[in-house]
């Protein structure tokens, strides 16, 4: 459930009217402010705690997507389903379960925008892949591909992580439940060398 990709749906409705008619007061610009207004909460909320999100979400974003679905329901009835606005429409309204999870759990994002950039380097190599064309190549790939953007979320240096990993992974205490998570990315038991100089999100 994305609101960037509902919103850039509205924006397209937008866009397919006459240039005289784009910054009128339009049902297309309508939906686009229902979506923009949600952003404009969540920018306000960007510094906050999970629970602090969660809480204003609440109080703020709710409000405005019970006025976006009843706005919705009344669209549908009224315009063409194959227009750009109607695509919108029914975009949002078939997605809407999804759209409103990040309401749930204040550690949820409003879009899937971090989650895309994150698979951007898997999709442009996927030509590489050709000859992995086995179910156990697929699933080598996945984590590997997973391990790394994990690190790097964490604010580690990929190549050291997985040096690390490999060379700790050997003289794990089988019968220690926990030792495995001493090795996760987010682990504050790793060592301070593997750590990226960037600065983290």
């Amino acid at each position: 459930g994305c609101w960037a990709h509902a919103r850039r749906k509205f924006d397209e409705a937008v866009k397919s009217l006459p240039s005289s008619d784009q910054k009128m007061p339009t049902a297309a610009r309508v939906g686009l402010q229902y979506c923009n207004d949600l952003f404009k909460i969540e920018r306000g909320l960007k510094d906050k705690t999970a629970e602090q999100r969660h809480e204003l979400r609440q109080k703020q974003s709710r409000s405005v997507l019970d006025a976006f679905l009843a706005w919705l329901e009344k669209q549908s009835a009224e315009v063409t389903p194959k227009s750009a606005l109607g695509k919108a429409i029914t975009y949002c309204l078939n997605q809407w379960s999804k759209l409103i999870v990040f309401t749930e759990d204040g550690n949820l994002e409003l879009d899937n925008n971090r989650s895309e950039r994150s698979i951007k380097p898997f999709v442009i190599g996927r030509k590489n892949f050709l000859f992995a064309n086995t179910p156990k190549g697929a699933m080598a790939s996945a984590i590997t591909y997973s391990l790394v953007e994990t690190a790097k979320e964490n604010g580690l240096e990929p190549v050291s992580y997985l040096q690390h990993v490999f060379e700790q992974l050997p003289n794990l205490d089988s019968g220690e439940p926990d030792a495995l998570n001493t090795l996760l990315p987010w682990s504050e038991e790793l060592p301070e060398h593997i750590r990226s100089r960037r600065k983290t999100k």
